[in-house]
């Protein structure tokens, strides 16, 4: 039962009462003689509109209130916040990415570092006074290093894999709480989740391609550094002195 259902039969009986109250005559001089008591219909329609006007205006005024509860009743609802957060598993599962990022061998990624060490390992000419041990133990250090970059691709391959059973869950989780949401903010909050988990599936993306593309770099500048070292063993080998050049030879004066 509502509020305005309620207070109807209270309203009917003080429009009753009024009514009664309004409806005894005033005295005035009555048709038969001086003094008497006659019924002033007039009086008593104008004290009935009176008193329906007031009902309606009563009606109004609770219908205004209970307006005003569910308006209530709705904010509260909308202020309600979601009681399920799939933010710290997005976080575990990133963070276990970049884990084996940062745990990763070769060389390095500090932008100052990799510079010095890549013109070293990966230089676009040989210098004349560098030992064939030291030209070794580069050429050895450049294939560890492409044998690293692509064990770290293939590390955040798999654990892209491992991600996909709990980003599945997490997205029928919050799915499922988005469309039973209460409220506006519940809704709103549910709407956040799946962009984070959306978000955290592109960094993801981003650093898996990150990683094979610095595994094909390397490679590549790997095998140029082949072809470099080898020109320079060619070099060594055949000296920079005059090249031999075959002669005539005479037997017996002939």
């Amino acid at each position: 039962m509502n509020l305005k259902s309620s207070l109807k039969p209270r309203i009917a009986a003080i429009v009753a009462v009024s009514a009664i109250a309004f409806g005894v005559a005033t005295p005035a001089h009555a048709i038969f003689g001086v003094g008497d008591t006659v019924f002033d219909a007039s009086n008593f329609m104008q004290n009935m509109l009176t008193a329906a006007r007031a009902l309606e205006q009563i009606n109004n005024q609770v219908e205004q209130l209970q307006n005003e509860a569910e308006m209530l009743r709705n904010q509260a609802r909308n202020l309600t916040s979601l009681d399920f957060s799939a933010l710290s598993e997005l976080k575990s599962t990133l963070s276990a990415t970049n884990r084996l990022i940062q745990q990763a061998q070769g060389l390095t990624f500090d932008v100052s570092r990799m510079e010095e060490e890549f013109k070293r390992l990966y230089p676009e000419s040989f210098a004349a006074g560098l030992s064939g041990a030291q030209m070794a133990g580069d050429a050895r250090q450049r294939w560890r290093n492409s044998l690293e970059a692509l064990r770290t691709a293939t590390q955040v391959q798999s654990q892209a894999m491992q991600n996909f059973t709990s980003d599945e869950q997490a997205l029928t989780d919050l799915v499922s709480r988005s469309q039973s949401a209460t409220g506006a903010l519940q809704a709103m909050q549910a709407t956040n989740q799946l962009l984070a988990l959306q978000s955290r599936q592109a960094i993801q993306a981003q650093q898996l391609q990150i990683m094979q593309d610095r595994a094909t770099a390397l490679e590549q500048a790997r095998q140029v550094a082949v072809q470099e070292r080898a020109r320079e063993v060619r070099r060594r080998f055949m000296g920079s002195g005059t090249p031999y050049t075959p002669q005539r030879v005479h037997f017996y004066d002939n």
